[in-house]
Parts: structure tokens; sequence; C-alpha cells
């Protein structure tokens, strides 16, 4: 308790200026999971509180997420769907996922598996967050121009006789629970179907519409009717809100632009009184719990979904962890992964009790609690109670602001989630795998089949393939190139034979780590722990690289990231003895010369210790 009010002020700014941050994305992230802005809100609301009381992570603010919203808005969509387009009929089921998704996330911290996430490989995670990008784009251009599916007539007619088969079909599935579907006599079902009305096949027509602008492939089929049918004034709030957001930044970072945004387009909406969308209205008052998730709870109407919460665990344990990290990178700190799970586990069962959809660990708001003075849980918590105070104060206000303006913020988070890094790799990574005459990337190869997979089927199973692929050509590379078992770790180890006479007056200069073993995405974890180890009085590293056969993407960035590191300290490092295919790895990406230059590559010991007596002078 004592360290949760040891820097009340940096916490108290860092909390605040997180928690405007996180408003708009919130509201924005509620319309585009289909349960609504109130469900962003309160998601943002218990996850950032308890999350930060209960996680391991001090600085991490949490709350909806770009991945986590992407998969929310399938589950949600696919369980309305079921249960004929009712968004009320379906939300105790909705809200149970989230919920079991929720325990299930406590269950992975309680059995200690946080810190196995480290094992996913790189190009898994770029293609991953690229199709989100990709999928939030995609799903943010038809509210962006003002085209609503179900609200078109003229389409929504052309699904009439599918949603006749939908209703049939439900008809007879009603019937086989009830035990009356009798093949030899369908006189209950032709009763049956002779009380559907108009307004029931209408409003299955609609429900398919809207779905149909729900997934890739259904936006690029409506896109060109959505075209001839563009709002311009929609489409002006729209880009009006990017243009700022992006424009705001270059003038300053001190306030956030994605809140500027949305308060000048929606002065303007409101003050000139435009005929504009707004989005649905958020209730006042404290959140409420939803306790039919408890009262009308069946065990058959959550099985088929249990999978989707397991899915939605681990996608959130992904994020939260990978923004633990980054909050580590900047506080030189070390987060507790399998704490952090119980703690976001909690956050989400709780926002899925009083409504809220799914998150995790945000990285742009940790990124600027920290920059503002956060430095323990009390900032997260901040930033809840702040939410709420605005949910209770603001709500009616809130409820004017403009659809289009918030697709055009998901616009701007979809374009900034986007792994860039990873894209711009593609035309440098070797072409190490051969199919017929073409040479490819293995890299690149499992980063498009994940990329396209998640946008055009299904997240998780992209995932899961996309690691499948990674694991079966990494096992088939380091079985040609050695059978070694990998130690990059940062331990103390004893000198070799050539390093026997090292002169004792440069020991204290000189800092000596030998890498023994493949440089892949399950030891980057450990190797990135390497300049920590680096004593202070160190001003050249020697890095010993002759057993290191094998590095991949995620190897080659770690090894990036901790040269830079140990540049801004202005410590030089010398390899001895790199191997060819490292070489060529760090070659490609300018490691080799920009932060190696050639004069720092030595094949031997003996070489290197001669330009060490050359040029490292004695100070302690």
């Amino acid at each position: 308790m004592k360290n949760l009010f040891s820097n009340i002020k940096g916490d108290a700014f860092g909390g605040i200026t997180a928690g405007i941050v996180a408003l708009p994305l919130a509201l924005a992230f509620g319309v585009s999971s289909g349960l609504g802005p109130t469900a962003g809100l309160y998601g943002a609301i218990f996850i950032s509180f308890f999350a930060a009381l209960f996680g391991g992570t001090n600085t991490q603010i949490s709350g909806p997420t770009a991945p986590m919203t992407a998969v929310s808005m399938v589950v949600i969509a696919g369980i309305i769907a079921t249960n004929d387009g009712d968004v009320t009929k379906a939300l105790p089921v909705i809200l149970t996922v989230f919920l079991l998704a929720g325990l299930m996330q406590v269950g992975l911290g309680a059995l200690g598996l946080g810190k196995y996430i480290r094992y996913i490989p790189y190009p898994v995670v770029s293609g991953f967050m690229t199709a989100i990008g990709v999928i939030i784009l995609l799903t943010q251009i038809l509210p962006s121009i003002g085209y609503y599916p179900k609200e078109d007539a003229e389409f929504v007619s052309t699904f009439k006789p599918q949603a006749e088969n939908v209703i049939l079909k439900n008809i007879i599935e009603e019937e086989k629970g009830e035990g009356i579907l009798v093949l030899e006599d369908f006189k209950e079902t032709i009763s049956r179907s002779q009380a559907i009305s108009q307004e029931d096949i209408l409003r299955e027509s609609q429900t398919l519409a809207k779905n149909e602008g729900k997934n890739a492939f259904g936006i690029l089929r409506i896109l060109p009717r959505a075209l001839q049918n563009i709002n311009w004034l929609e489409l002006a709030l729209a880009l009006g809100t990017i243009f700022i957001i992006y424009g705001f930044k270059r003038i300053t970072k001190a306030l956030p632009s994605t809140l500027v945004a949305l308060l000048i387009m929606s002065g303007i909406a409101v003050g000139f009184g435009l005929d504009y969308r707004p989005i649905e209205e958020i209730p006042s008052g404290f959140p409420i719990p939803n306790l039919e998730i408890f009262t009308s709870f069946s065990l058959n109407s959550i099985t088929p979904y249990v999978f989707t919460a397991l899915t939605l665990a681990l996608l959130g344990a992904i994020d939260s962890l990978l923004t633990s990290v980054v909050a580590d990178n900047m506080t030189k700190t070390k987060h507790k992964p399998n704490k952090e799970l119980v703690g976001q586990g909690i956050g989400n069962s709780i926002a899925a009790i009083f409504g809220g959809i799914p998150g995790a660990g945000a990285t742009i708001r940790t990124v600027v609690n920290i920059t503002s003075g956060g430095k323990t849980k009390l900032s997260g918590m901040i930033a809840g109670i702040l939410l709420l105070i605005i949910l209770l104060a603001l709500g009616p206000i809130a409820s004017k602001i403009p659809a289009a303006v918030l697709a055009g913020i998901l616009i701007t988070v979809g374009i900034g989630v986007m792994d860039y890094k990873g894209l711009k790799a593609i035309p440098s990574l070797p072409r190490d795998i051969k199919f017929g005459p073409l040479r490819l990337s293995s890299e690149v190869l499992i980063m498009i089949v994940v990329l396209l997979l998640s946008t055009f089927w299904d997240l998780i199973y992209a995932v899961g393939i996309g690691l499948v692929i990674a694991s079966l050509m990494f096992m088939k590379k380091i079985g040609d190139l050695t059978a070694e078992r990998s130690d990059v770790k940062p331990l103390k180890e004893e000198a070799w034979a050539d390093e026997i006479g090292f002169p004792d007056n440069l020991k204290e200069e000189v800092f000596i780590k030998h890498l023994k073993g493949p440089l892949f995405f399950g030891s980057t974890s450990d190797f990135q722990q390497l300049t920590a180890q680096i004593p202070d009085t160190a001003e050249t590293v020697v890095l010993r690289l002759g057993r290191m056969q094998y590095m991949d993407q995620s190897g080659l960035y770690a090894m990036e990231d901790m040269l830079q590191e140990l540049s801004k300290k202005d410590i030089e490092v010398l390899f001895v003895g790199l191997l060819k295919q490292p070489k060529y790895m760090m070659e490609r990406i300018d490691i080799i010369p920009d932060l190696i230059p050639k004069e720092h590559l030595f094949e031997d010991f003996e070489h290197c210790m001669d330009w060490i007596k050359a040029n490292v002078k004695n100070k302690y």
C-alpha cells in the first residue's frame, strides 16, 4: 500500500492523461464491436481499474484494444446471427463467453503459463497485427461513407430467399430440440411456417445484410454498391477526423490528437446542426451488472463457444504481455507475467458482468502513462475512475458524437496497428525455401499466410496454422544446422582457452559473452536480458558467435535492439567468429555495417585481442 501511493502526483497525471486518450478509443471500439459505445466504455472502466489493481505490470493501462475488438466483433456477430438478429436475446450468451474468457485468463496465470507466450515467433505476430489493421480498415469503410447495408431496402431484398431458409431451419431445429420433429408428418412444421410474417422475413434479411458488412469478403462485395450511395456529410466528418488526428500530432503531442479530433468534429456537427448519424445513446447512471448471465445460464448455449472463449483468453494474454515488455523496456523494470494474466482475467471477468467488451494491455495508453509520470498501479486505477466520472457526468453529451467521427478514429487505429517493420523487411529477408522454380523466404511465407487467413477466414485458426508452419520450418532448419542445444542465456560462464591470457587491467573495461546455439524466437527473451548483465564499467563488449549457427527474424531484431541500446551508451561491440547464416541475415537489414562496422568483425579471438590492446585503455 505504501508503494501504491509513493508517486501520487505522477500517477495522477499519467492516469488522467491515459484515461483521456482511452476515451475516444473506448467509444470507437464499442461501436465497432457491435454492442455499442457503452460496452466499450464499460470495458475500459473495469478492465483498466481491476487489471491495474491485480496485475503484474505497474505502469500498464488496459482496456479494449484493436486485436481484442476485431475478434470480439466476429464473436458478437456470430452469436447475434444465431439468435434471430436480436441483440437483447443474444447479450447474455455473448457476455457469458467474455466472462468465461476472463476466467480462463485467470487460469492461465494461476497455472504459470504466462512465460510461454514468448515462444510465438515474430512472423506470426507480424502477420496477425497487420491483419488486424486490414480488418479494422475494411470494417470502417462503410460507416465512414455513411452506408449501412441493413438500411438499403433494395440490397436487403436480395437476402429474402436466404432469410426464409434460415427461418425454416430454425423451426426444424426448435422441433428437433422439443422432440416433435417427425419426418412422416410435417404438420407442425407447416403450421409454424404459416405463422411466419413478412416482418419476420424482413428482420432476418436485415440481419443477414448487416452481417455481410462484418467480414472482409462481404465488404468487398458490397463496396461497389456502397460507393454509389455515399453520404458526403458522413464522409466529410470521417476525413476531417483523420486529417486532425495526423495533422495535430505535427503541431504538438502534449494533447492527444484523437481527443482533439473527437471534440472538434463533434463540435462542428452539433454546433452547426448538421443532419448526421449519431452513435447509440449512452445511458446515464452507474453501470448495472447483467445478472441474466447467471439467471439464464445454459450449458448447452455456451458449449459451442468454449473454444471461442479460449481464443479470446489467449489473444488477450499475448496482447497484454507484449505491452508489458514495452513497459519494461521504458521503465527498466521486470513485469510478472503470470500475475499480469490473473489481473487481466479479473478485469475482463468483471467487465463482462457489467456488459463491457473484453480488452488487454494497451501499448499506446501505457506509453502515454509512463511518459506522463505514471510509475505505480495507481495510474491505471485512476484512468478507470476518470472514465467512470466521464460516463456519469457526460454520458448524454457523448451520445451526440457522430458515428463517422468514430469510424475516422478507427481508421487511424487500423493504419497504426499494422507491423510496418515486418512489411519493410519482406524484400530483404533471405529466400531459404524452394517451391518448384520459386525461392521464397520462410519468414515472409509465414507472415503472408497468417495475414491472408486472418483477414479472409479466421483470426485464431490463422495463428494456429502460422505456429505449426513456423515450428516445422524451424525444426527442419535446426536439424540441418546443428543438434547442439541453444545457450544464449545471460549467465556467467568460464573463459575459453584462448581467453585465459586476457589482461587483468582491462577486465573492467571489456565484457566477453559466448553465444552457443541458435538465436531464435524461443531464446530471444533470455538474450534480451544480456544488456542488463553488462557492467557499468564496460566500454567494449565482445560477442563470441562461433557457435551461433542460426538466427531467425525474431533473433535478428532482438540483436538489433541490443546493439542500438549499447550504441546509445557509447559501448563498442566486437563480433568474433560470426558464421555465414547469421552474418547474411545481419547484412540484409544493415546491422552490418551500420551498427557493426566491418573492422569490428574478427575471425578469431587473437585478432580481436590485438584490437582491444590497441584501442581500449585501462580506466579502472
